[in-house]
């Protein structure tokens, strides 16, 4: 991933900062963005991916960028939460990126589908994780080869 200011803008002793954001997948896929970074927030400005990004990558999109924005910046990320501690209402994953829970994980999903419903909430009430954090853990069960490949949408 790569990180490089685009431009800054000041008023007073506040600052805003513009950065241009850029990942590069090995499979070829490449998501570039627009940052705004300023006194205790981030916001996205803009995302542009080849392929397109699926929801459930948009929503782990923030995590992705998190440590590399705020070194940027001269700041390191918050550190994490222990597992299973409440992180300002957002569960946050053990080091370890979940991969302890990734076999509960596949079965909560498969057994949700096989009965028709939302795999994503089965994953939520197994974990006890947000729904960001429950789609988080599935594609990261999903790229260990545990679910399927999700279907293309038409």
């Amino acid at each position: 991933m790569s990180v490089w200011p685009a431009w800054e803008v000041r008023e007073g002793e506040r600052s805003t900062r513009w950065l241009h954001v850029r990942l590069a997948f090995p499979d070829g896929a490449v998501i570039e963005a627009l940052a705004s970074v300023g006194e205790g927030w981030v916001c996205v400005e803009d995302v542009q991916a080849r392929p397109a990004l699926a929801l459930e990558d948009l929503a782990v999109f923030a995590d992705w960028i998190e440590g590399p924005l705020a070194r940027a910046c001269g700041a390191e990320p918050e550190p994490e939460a222990e597992p299973g501690e409440d992180a300002g209402g957002a569960h946050r994953e053990d080091p370890a990126g979940g991969r302890a829970e990734w076999p509960l994980v596949a079965r909560a999903y498969r057994a949700a589908q096989e009965r028709g419903a939302d795999p994503v909430l089965a994953v939520m009430e197994q974990t006890g994780y947000s729904r960001r954090g429950a789609l988080r853990l599935i594609g990261r069960t999903r790229d260990a080869g545990l679910l399927s490949p999700r279907r293309a949408r038409r």
